[in-house]
């Protein structure tokens, strides 16, 4: 099978795409501990190499522009060609909205046949959308779907296609990339859109820097939800009609969205 060979060959390099989970090391899994700390090559946005250091004086710590993904692909895929053994990271999980769609979309373009025996795996990690939703409750324990909000490489108008059949669906919404300095109006358009179908008092979970020492969450709803509120590290989760809260003891408050009807 293309992209996959013995780990025992000695002359062959290796490429694992890494998920850092929200950004706690307590929160990594051990496999991707393991492949951080064995590599001799460590590439990604510096923010996220950053989470994953420190590393030993040995390995090559190789930082990267977050809009230059492809670029880091390519550069990941020539490194293990050579024989490196190379973790590519990503927070959260690497197939979602992250870094393992870019490797697979360099590979699927490669000629070089040095670049398809490269030995690659792709470890998961805790998403963004869970360790939010763990941090607020369950309220993804039913149907939801995940959306991310930049333009970047996808039109706004499907975008707004896409939330406005979400919401026809009655689905929790899991927004990622919801607001950034270069998008700054696009949130309150979204917001519109779902405004549009969700009740007033649809419950919205605001978790910012989750697993990191400065982690927020907020719990709201559709109708207070101002977009100051928002930023690219905060990933935003909007009810369905059945999602409910729960208010606790000490002056908080449990989010669920219920697994029946």
């Amino acid at each position: 099978m293309a992209g996959r060979v013995s780990e025992t060959d000695p002359d062959v390099g290796s490429l694992a795409v890494v998920g850092l989970g929200p950004g706690s090391a307590a929160q990594r899994t051990p496999a991707v501990s393991a492949v951080l700390a064995a590599a001799t090559d460590v590439l990604g946005y510096q923010t996220y190499l950053d989470l994953a250091g420190p590393f030993a004086a040995h390995q090559r710590v190789h930082a990267s522009d977050n809009r230059e993904e492809l670029d880091r692909a390519r550069h990941a895929f020539a490194l293990a060609a050579a024989g490196a053994r190379v973790a590519m990271v990503s927070s959260g999980d690497p197939g979602v909205f992250a870094m393992a769609a870019a490797v697979l979309e360099v590979l699927d373009q490669a000629d070089d046949p040095a670049w398809h025996g490269v030995q690659l795996r792709i470890l998961p990690g805790v998403s963004a959308a869970q360790g939010a939703a763990a941090l607020a409750g369950a309220p993804l324990g039913h149907d939801f779907c995940a959306l991310s909000l930049s333009d970047n490489l996808k039109p706004w108008a499907e975008i707004e296609r896409r939330l406005a059949l979400v919401c026809e669906a009655d689905l929790v919404l899991a927004l990622y990339n919801p607001r950034s300095k270069a998008r700054p109006d696009q949130f309150a358009r979204a917001l519109a859109v779902i405004r549009a179908q969700r009740a007033a008092a649809t419950i919205v979970v605001l978790g910012r820097d989750v697993g990191r020492p400065r982690e927020q969450l907020t719990v709201t709803t559709l109708a207070e939800l101002q977009p100051e509120q928002v930023d690219m590290r905060t990933l935003v989760i909007v009810g369905s009609s059945r999602t409910r809260r729960i208010e606790r003891a000490d002056g908080g408050c449990w989010v669920y969205t219920p697994r029946f009807y």
